[in-house]
């Protein structure tokens, strides 16, 4: 008896010391998992291509993908991203501005809106990143005082840059994710509406910046900016 429980008491420390490996690499692996996501998030090696820059490299030699469609800048925060167009409202959930996986996705124009956004309602998506990366600074803009401090940005239109439009950000909600009016472009008319019963009724275009509010919600922060003629 005394040898069985011997065997049975190394194979008890063995499966233990087993488990314990096992516990110790998904610790780890879920720890660089965290930081690979955020490193993603926080890659500021994309200002180097970032249209009308005095040092940007030539646009053509640019390894961001022909799905660029624009830029988008929100002074005083981390929103500094170019803004990706896809084939559907999925496709750069996961791709980055290279065209390569990455759990903190891209800043993306929704599939049904023009890419020059001449639309008089567009709407972008971004992850919400800690630290404020992507759109993680969006739910921020929900507090009028940071709002009002906050209120400026620019769109940049194309890979060239070269059309240039000035943002005023002016209203921030909440809203479900299943939200036609806010969600889909085909209903402008019906936002403006909406807007304009907020006391904003300017005929300016308008911009919808969205973002969720956790992996588990439908919940979504919405940014409304006027898109500015210079």
């Amino acid at each position: 008896m005394t040898k069985f429980w011997k065997v049975m008491n190394t194979i008890y420390e063995k499966t233990m010391l087993g488990i314990f490996i096992i516990a110790l690499l998904v610790v780890i692996y879920a720890m660089y998992d965290t930081w690979y996501v955020f490193d993603k998030a926080n890659d500021r090696s994309l200002l180097a291509f970032k249209p009308n820059q005095v040092n940007a490299a030539e646009n053509d030699d640019s390894p961001i993908t022909n799905d660029m469609v624009g830029w988008i800048t929100v002074n005083d925060t981390n929103i500094d991203y170019p803004i990706m167009q896809g084939v559907d409202n999925s496709q750069y959930l996961n791709l980055d501005p290279y065209g390569e996986f990455s759990l903190s996705g891209s800043i993306f124009l929704d599939s049904r809106n023009s890419k020059d956004f001449t639309d008089p309602y567009s709407i972008i998506y971004g992850h919400h990143m800690e630290y404020g990366k992507m759109f993680g600074a969006l739910d921020e803009f929900l507090d009028k005082d940071y709002l009002a401090s906050h209120k400026n940005g620019e769109l940049l239109i194309g890979r060239d840059g070269k059309v240039v439009y000035k943002l005023e950000l002016f209203y921030a909600m909440w809203t479900d994710a299943k939200e036609e009016m806010v969600f889909d472009p085909a209903n402008s008319e019906e936002m403006k509406q909406f807007l304009a019963a907020q006391g904003f009724d300017r005929d300016n275009r308008i911009l919808c910046l969205s973002t969720c509010a956790g992996d588990a919600s439908t919940k979504r922060c919405v940014v409304f900016a006027y898109i500015l003629e210079n």
